[in-house]
């Protein structure tokens, strides 16, 4: 089973070379893939097709990684934004994937995919510094 870091690093990677998808579901055909969907690929090494039209089986396909939320939750604990509370629980999905595609505050912008995937990596070399940090 990999590791945080080295989940992180390949989620990056494919951010890189499939591009960002910031828009409805967790992929687009053309237009790459969501944040949480490259760690979710990164960690099981399966792309579901659900990813390209149905978003409540994606949410429950990611949330039935705990590999990827690992993943998913230490990008989430790298962020300024406080986390998204769904039912009372911590929602590190809805959160991870809207830092990715909306603004910030003060920001004109959303962060561009180098910026993301960026902070995967800084991410991913905490990981490394703090292996039981989770």
């Amino acid at each position: 089973m990999p590791n945080t870091a080295a989940i992180l690093r390949r989620a990056a990677r494919l951010i890189t070379n499939q591009g960002l998808h910031t828009g409805e579901q967790f992929a687009g055909i053309y237009t790459g893939l969501d944040i949480c969907a490259a760690v979710y690929i990164a960690a099981e090494s399966e792309f579901p097709t659900e990813f390209f039209n149905d978003e409540a089986t994606s949410i429950a396909t990611i949330e039935a990684s705990p590999t990827a939320m690992a993943a998913i939750k230490a990008i989430s604990d790298a962020l300024d934004s406080p986390v998204c509370e769904t039912a009372d629980h911590p929602d590190y999905i809805e959160h991870v994937s809207n830092w990715a595609s909306t603004r910030g505050p003060g920001e004109e912008n959303p962060p561009t995919a180098n910026e993301v995937v960026g902070r995967v990596l800084r991410t991913a070399d905490k990981a490394d510094a703090h292996p039981n940090a989770a």
